[in-house]
Order: C-alpha cells, then sequence, then structure tokens
C-alpha cells in the first residue's frame, strides 16, 4: 500500500486538488502539519480516519507512524501546507521511507504565492517588467547560502516572493535595497492567503515596514516584491504577444 504525500493547499479547503481530496477522503491514516493545516479540512474529508498532528513530532516518530500504517495496508496521507516541494521538508522523509522500501506518491498542492497573487488579482510575470519569479527566504534559524542572500538576489530585479520572513520584515527591506531594488520598488504582503482571516498589505521597501507592524502581520505572511505591482495601479508596460492579432504561433495564424 502506498504512501501519499499531499499539498493541501494555502488555506481555502477548496484549494486543496480533486486528487488531493480523493486520497484524503480515502484515507484510513492521515498525518498533516497541524501548526499550518486546517484541522477543518482533515475533517470535512476524512471523518473516519485516524490522525496524526505532526507539528510536535520528530523526523523519526513521522517515519515511524508512516511506515507503521503503510506496512499494515493502511491508506496513508501525509498531508502538508501549500506544495509539499516548497518548504515542506519532505526530502527527508521520503528518503527515510526510501531506506525502509517503502513506496510513495507526490501529489502537488497550490503553494501560497499564487494565492496571494489570487488575492492581489496580480500576475507575477508581465511582458517588458519581469519573466522571471524568484521564491526565497531571509536567512534565519534555517541558514541560507551567502550566494542565496537577499541582497545578492535582488540585484537580478524580478519578481521575488519571500516566504517565512514577515517576522524580520525590516531585514529584509534593508537587504532588499542593498540590490537592485529601491526605496519606491512596491510591495505587497499577504498573510494567511486564502483563509477567512487574511490581511494583505500594500506599500514600498519605503515603508512596507511600518505597514506590516500596524497591521500586527507577524507570520505566516508571504511578501511580493517588484514592479509587475505597479500594473494595477499604472498601468500595463506592454501586453504579451499570447493573444496579439500580428502574432502568429501553432494554434493561431496571424489576422
Amino acid at each position: 500500500m502506498a504512501l501519499h504525500f499531499v499539498g493541501a493547499g494555502p488555506g481555502d479547503a477548496e484549494l486543496i486538488t480533486v486528487k488531493g481530496a480523493r486520497l484524503l477522503a480515502g484515507a484510513d491514516v492521515v498525518v498533516y502539519a497541524g501548526s499550518l493545516v486546517d484541522r477543518e479540512l482533515v475533517r470535512q474529508y476524512a471523518p473516519d480516519a485516524q490522525v496524526w498532528d505532526s507539528a510536535g513530532m520528530t523526523l523519526a516518530e513521522t517515519t515511524q507512524v508512516l511506515a507503521e500504517a503503510v506496512l499494515a495496508g493502511r491508506r496513508t496521507v501525509r498531508l502538508h501546507t501549500g506544495d509539499p516541494s516548497i518548504y515542506g521538508a519532505i526530502q527527508e522523509q521520503m528518503a527515510e521511507l526510501d531506506r525502509l522500501g517503502i513506496g510513495y506518491e507526490v501529489v502537488p498542492g497550490v503553494t501560497s504565492a499564487f494565492a496571494a497573487a489570487a488575492s492581489l488579482r496580480q500576475e507575477l510575470t508581465l511582458p517588458e517588467v519581469s519573466q522571471t519569479v524568484i521564491i526565497t527566504r531571509m536567512a534565519g534559524r534555517t541558514p541560507v547560502p551567502e550566494r542565496e542572500r537577499l541582497a545578492a538576489i535582488a540585484a537580478i530585479g524580478a519578481t521575488l516572493v519571500v516566504y517565512l520572513s514577515v517576522a524580520m520584515i525590516e531585514a529584509v527591506v534593508a537587504e532588499l535595497l542593498e540590490g537592485a531594488y529601491t526605496p519606491e520598488t512596491p510591495v505587497a504582503v499577504v498573510a494567511r492567503a486564502s483563509w477567512p482571516d487574511e490581511q494583505t498589505v500594500a506599500g514600498t521597501l519605503g515603508d512596507i515596514a511600518a505597514k506590516v507592524k500596524s497591521a500586527g502581520i507577524g507570520k505566516q505572511a508571504v511578501i511580493i516584491v517588484g514592479d509587475v505591482l505597479k500594473a494595477r495601479t499604472q498601468g500595463l508596460a506592454a501586453v504579451s504577444k499570447l493573444y496579439d492579432a500580428g502574432f502568429s504561433h501553432e494554434f493561431r495564424t496571424m489576422t
């Protein structure tokens, strides 16, 4: 019996994928990240499953629960917030399962960056503005390689999505200003994207730290930085070729 790592999505129970919901509904055992995944999601889809909250568990304890469930022939779901591949710490879990010879499948989910963009009604890639999106985090208790310091990444000038760092917003701003960004660079902070208590704060690198502190946002937020955010207030710098009548491609000839 295979184990499934399932992305729960960013918060809204309806944003779990169809496949993820089906697997969750059929699970005998669910191990979920209770610090980030809404317990109601588990109650809704798997009311009769045996449920473990991994928030207070170690890697060894989590692996033991998963392994015992699978070896007992029980349908098992390891439920992660957002998409498991983004700051989900699943590689180490998979390594342990590989060592034990236990099979598994990873089912992707909607990460909070995209839920935040949807809430902002904002595209993250715009022609002649930015065609690159970088997902990163500030160094904290978990270090980042020196080459990936925010100041170095900011030098690219791309659209930047910063996870797990809103509690250090002043330090985030300071590092970004060392790069290509200026105090006028637009910023949006979305806390608990897609949850009922979602908060959004918009500003610039010059004032966002004060606004975030005033709003009382200290965790579970993504910080989106870049000139793409100007589109809703200042208009588009250019439109894409995708629907341009003067541009032909495999599915449409030029008119």
